[in-house]
């Protein structure tokens, strides 16, 4: 019987420091994840307002490089119709290198619609004469104007693109 009750003992001894092991080790873990938890949570708070701006001022350069809200917005400086359409051109650069730097706060495929939708502008605006029709800058913008009325700009596309992502970003 003394053999059979000290491996007895031995057996339970060993079983209570597994179990307490495995609650320990198990107690540990879920520590671990609710700090990761509480620390992601605090960083993503932190990092929405920041995002939100981002999406604000990138919506902000879609409507102002819109066709009709930039020859609004940019008067020609003289009468040559090239002049005219170089300044539009360095125009919707200068405000894209403006707000290059709000590219990390985007996702990947979304700062790939903005800048989609900038050089597809540019390239209409360069294509608006190729027949050379407009000899005046005014002429030229009313072109540009009057091409941009028959399609849906492509900042609007992008515009809607930037809404779902935000509308995304905000319900996590």
């Amino acid at each position: 019987m003394d053999f059979f009750e000290t491996n007895f003992k031995w057996f339970f001894g060993l079983l209570a420091l597994i179990i307490i092991y495995k609650f320990f080790k198990d107690f540990l873990s879920n520590q671990n994840k609710k700090h990761y938890f509480l620390r992601n949570s605090a960083l993503k708070s932190d990092i929405l307002p920041i995002k939100l701006q981002a999406y604000e001022r990138l919506t902000l350069f879609l409507e102002r490089i819109t066709p009709t809200n930039l020859l609004i917005r940019v008067q020609p400086v003289s009468n040559r119709k090239i002049d005219y359409e170089q300044l539009l051109i360095q125009t919707i650069e200068q405000e894209f290198e403006h707000n290059l730097s709000q590219q990390i706060y985007l996702t990947e495929d979304c700062w790939n619609v903005i800048l989609t939708a900038k050089n597809t502008i540019i390239q209409s605006i360069r294509n608006c004469d190729l027949s050379n029709t407009s000899k005046t800058a005014d002429k030229f913008r009313e072109l540009v104007l009057s091409k941009s009325m028959d399609v849906p700009s492509p900042s609007s596309v992008a515009l809607a693109y930037l809404k779902n992502e935000v509308g995304k970003l905000i319900a996590l």
